[in-house]
């Protein structure tokens, strides 16, 4: 779990033990907001809301001076001591996303921002078809930390390996563009190369109006993403 113990045998970066200890207390605090405020909620919710739920609610615990530099670290670190060598597509640890920019997409939990990724999405089910779901929309600076914080997590401390399946916060085209597409019934699945075996993936690489953001062996050092709909 710890850099001391695994990097004898591994290249990768590892978090050290202190900042393992706050990682967990902060990926615990982001599920309880995310469970206060709601999922869809969440998805728009800016780091201030966020801090201020935490700190007048009792179930969930005001984040510490030491939490907060984390997320700042993490935030503002560049990621490509990680391997990630994507543009950053928010500067605003703060940032905030106003409910008229965007749409609530039915039966989803997800936002889009209104204009061409909400043009696209819906060219996009007329075109492929009603078995194309939206699996992912519209992420804030605070969802996508959350994302990144349980994928270090998942990850037993491992940066880089998080960083190839999460971009980090601030760095996510979720936050100013980008959505997810899935297959209807997939499950997990959707988010695993297999989806471009699909017949809803065949039919989205033969659209013009659309763009995938994260091709093989791509430049950021992101895995293969499919699913992933680059709005152009």
């Amino acid at each position: 779990m710890f850099a001391n113990e695994l990097m004898a045998d591994s290249h990768d970066v590892y978090l050290n033990r202190d900042e393992w200890a706050l990682l967990v207390s902060v990926n615990d605090k982001l599920k309880k907001v995310k469970k206060y405020v709601g999922f869809a909620n969440f998805n728009l919710l800016s780091l201030n809301d966020a801090l201020f739920y935490a700190r007048n609610y009792h179930k969930i615990g005001t984040f510490t001076k030491k939490e907060i530099a984390f997320i700042d670290k993490l935030f503002h670190e560049d990621p490509s001591q990680y391997g990630f060598y994507g543009q950053k597509t928010c500067e605003n640890m703060n940032n905030k996303i106003s409910r008229k920019d965007v749409e609530k997409i039915p039966y989803t939990g997800h936002f889009l921002f209104k204009g061409k990724a909400e043009d696209d999405y819906k060219s996009l089910k007329k075109d492929v078809g009603n078995t194309l779901i939206l699996t992912s929309g519209v992420r804030n600076v605070v969802k996508q930390l959350s994302l990144y914080t349980n994928k270090i997590y998942n990850c037993r401390g491992n940066m880089t390996k998080a960083s190839v399946s999460i971009a980090p916060p601030g760095y996510s085209y979720h936050t100013i563009s980008d959505f997810d597409v899935g297959r209807k019934g997939w499950g997990h699945k959707n988010f695993t190369a297999d989806f471009a075996s699909t017949y809803e993936f065949s039919k989205m690489k033969k659209l013009d109006y659309i763009g995938m953001r994260y091709n093989k062996n791509n430049s950021d050092g992101v895995r293969f993403e499919p699913w992933h709909v680059e709005v152009i």
